[in-house]
């Protein structure tokens, strides 16, 4: 019983109305506009500028927000390890830095190393792809 519950908070609260809402801004200038701000940065990892959508999504809401957002976007195999590699990395941002915090940690060394760290390992698996 609680690993239904815990599976329709993640599912249903969080992954299905992401996915939903990014299927449907895939038929909006939204997702274009966003790649075409994004890619050269995404480029670097080896990946197209809407892969930006799932890594900000993880970053900020949570990983399976990230999850939610790579599903209807339609990469390769490539772009999934790598994407989901970064996310592995730098997800939760918010949650993880008030953690951080209350431990007397430094916060925004931890957050640059985070995310340096999450497109370092997307440009090493896309050279090693």
């Amino acid at each position: 019983k609680k690993g239904l519950s815990l599976t329709y908070e993640l599912v249903i609260k969080v992954v299905l109305p992401v996915y939903i809402i990014v299927t449907l801004l895939n038929y909006t200038p939204v997702i274009s506009g966003l790649s075409k701000l994004l890619t050269p940065l995404m480029q670097l990892a080896g990946l197209p500028g809407e892969a930006a959508l799932p890594l900000v999504l993880a970053g900020l809401v949570s990983s399976y927000a990230g999850i939610g957002a790579v599903i209807p976007l339609g990469f390769d195999v490539k772009e999934l390890t790598i994407i989901c590699a970064m996310i592995m990395i730098a997800h939760d941002l918010p949650v993880e830095t008030a953690v951080n915090k209350k431990t007397g940690s430094p916060v925004i060394p931890l957050l640059v190393i985070r995310i340096s760290l999450a497109f370092l390992v997307g440009i090493i698996i896309n050279l090693i792809m």
